[in-house]
């Protein structure tokens, strides 16, 4: 069977097209704000109007199919920005009236997770889902994704992304990318706020932190910007891994398994590849293709649903819901 998936909860709009496990295309447009800035609900709804239409064109070129050839429509149900998650909603209800076609909600952080089972062909793994508005460790037992543990405040991308803008970086191509590229020169550690309560996490305080001190050790040359990108890294990962550990051993998990759009980070995979090391246990992670949000994702996860169901979702349902919770989704396409 053919899927499409229609992405556009933040700033990337993406669409993808699978025919089974195989993968057709993946094109994705990504929203970029000035530096020092970051991106806002009605902007990034405007750039997902000016470009979805581009973006559907290229996937089917990439594909070689038309519309008529594809067998399910899948989109972006939630967490996400609303503004932007309006958009790639309405255009896949509108291709699937248009070439009466079944219709499939899916919830993003369940897209990611499928789509990482699919590239690295994991079996059963803790999933650590790092992204600009999620962070979770996630485990799978009786047709749920459980959440272990997560933030109890902002994610870590956004942590990250804000970061960035106190240190004025460009958000080409991303915020955190920038900050792993001046981490790898910086050379002394800054002490901050490491929070791990339980199995959850904390990152405001270290932008509090931070805010407060950031001028005077620029100025006073205590620590550069690499230094501080540098520190940064060190810290919030540490962090993610320990809480990965402990649901590790509380399910005798001999599996990791990276989602979401900081997990394409080279110094999270190396960290997380020691720790598993040392545990005996396997690492899977993928690159930005596949880590940062893209339409493939809610295609695979889509077409999953689709399959196990045997029906598309309800047109009354097909609407738009901006904190759809990862446990909310009865996995039926899993034992």
């Amino acid at each position: 069977m053919i899927a499409i998936g229609f992405e556009g909860s933040a700033n990337k709009l993406g669409i993808g097209i699978i025919k089974d496990d195989e993968i057709l295309s993946n094109v994705r447009h990504t929203y970029i704000t000035p530096p020092g800035e970051g991106f806002l609900p009605r902007e990034t709804a405007q750039h997902h109007r000016e470009h979805v239409l581009p973006v559907l064109k290229k996937a089917l070129e990439d594909a070689k199919l038309t519309l008529k050839d594809v067998d399910v429509i899948c989109y972006t149900k939630g967490p996400g920005m609303g503004a932007p998650l309006t958009v790639a909603a309405l255009v896949a209800r509108t291709v699937a009236q248009l070439y009466n076609k079944p219709i499939v909600a899916v919830n993003h952080c369940v897209g990611h997770i499928e789509m990482g089972r699919l590239i690295t062909k994991s079996n059963n793994p803790i999933a650590l889902y790092v992204s600009g508005g999620n962070t979770q460790i996630i485990a799978y037992s009786q047709q749920r994704y459980r959440i272990f543990g997560e933030t109890i405040d902002i994610a870590v991308g956004n942590c990250l992304d804000r970061f960035a803008r106190l240190l004025n970086l460009s958000n080409d191509p991303s915020p955190g990318y920038n900050i792993e590229q001046l981490a790898k020169k910086g050379t002394k550690f800054a002490p901050l706020p490491y929070v791990v309560k339980g199995m959850d996490v904390s990152f405001s305080g270290i932008l509090s932190h931070a805010e407060e001190r950031i001028e005077g050790w620029l100025k006073s040359k205590e620590y550069t910007a690499e230094d501080l990108c540098f520190s940064l890294q060190e810290t919030v990962f540490a962090m993610l891994i320990e809480i990965t550990e402990r649901a590790m051993a509380h399910v005798g998990s001999s599996e990791v398994l990276i989602v979401g759009g900081v997990g394409c980070n080279e110094r999270l995979q190396e960290m997380m590849g020691v720790m598993c090391r040392e545990r005996g246990a396997t690492l899977y992670a993928t690159d930005e293709r596949f880590c940062i949000d893209n339409g493939v994702m809610i295609a695979v996860a889509g077409l999953l649903q689709f399959k196990a169901e045997g029906r598309s979702t309800a047109w009354n349902k097909t609407n738009c819901v901006q904190r759809f919770r990862t446990d909310d989704v009865l996995v039926t396409w899993r034992d």
